[in-house]
């Protein structure tokens, strides 16, 4: 489907590297129409597991190293508008919830988006990723039905597909190949092991690795009246 033009577009995800594989080629997108993009980024990643064989890291370490990638990664896309939001990775599920829906709250007020972008609450797998998807779906709910922007989730638990059905919003980013790629490159620390040969895929043609790079696919989330009790 063809991208719209959004009047911003505010893109809430906990860790650096979240937005590069499912997203990136979208923000590329909209940043090239002209649109306005922030990106809130809950932690730093600081807990990733890669620290390299042989190690170029350590637990001390990490967190320069991917704020610094984070910063590359958004340079690759042209976003301008980065937020480190200074939360610490893999606690995401134990702050308190009141607290994480006022911190998106206060971003949804300050930047008004037609769009955000975020995980879908249950289909995310990781506890980071569910804390941020609740806590954004949550904060979007109080605003008033007229008001509220539109709300495109990524969704990648096994069950998915079964209980969601297939993705409703679907972003042909071939033309933003490149500069996804670059994004992707930009995480070096967590992407390096996999990079190499998914550019050797997409230079040889290979249709599985451009139909997976070239299509990003979203859920526009559907608002339902239990939501509170099931989360």
């Amino acid at each position: 489907m063809q991208i719209e033009k959004e009047r911003h577009v505010l893109v809430v995800f906990p860790h650096p590297d979240d937005e590069a594989f499912g997203v990136s080629g979208s923000i590329s997108t909209y940043i090239q129409m002209g649109v306005p993009v922030t990106y809130a980024c809950l932690t730093l990643g600081e807990m990733g597991r890669n620290l390299g064989m042989p190690p170029f890291a350590t637990r001390e370490t990490l967190p320069e190293i991917r704020k610094n990638e984070l910063r590359a990664a958004c340079e690759a896309m042209g976003i301008e508008d980065l937020r480190m939001m200074g939360l610490r990775d893999k606690t995401v599920e134990f702050e308190d919830d009141e607290k994480m829906v006022q911190l998106v709250t206060d971003l949804i007020d300050e930047t008004n988006p037609s769009l955000i972008i975020t995980f879908y609450p249950g289909y995310s797998v990781h506890p980071d990723h569910e804390a941020t998807a609740r806590a954004v779906v949550r904060a979007v709910r109080r605003v008033p039905e007229a008001d509220r922007p539109k709300l495109y989730a990524v969704a990648f638990a096994n069950e998915t597909a079964d209980e969601l059905g297939e993705p409703d919003v679907i972003h042909d980013v071939t033309a933003m190949l490149d500069r996804k790629i670059n994004t992707l490159n930009a995480h070096a620390s967590q992407t390096v092991w996999m990079m190499k040969e998914m550019e050797k895929k997409l230079a040889d043609g290979d249709s599985e690795a451009i139909e997976r790079f070239a299509k990003e696919k979203f859920y526009s989330y559907r608002w339902h009246d239990d939501f509170e009790e099931t989360f």
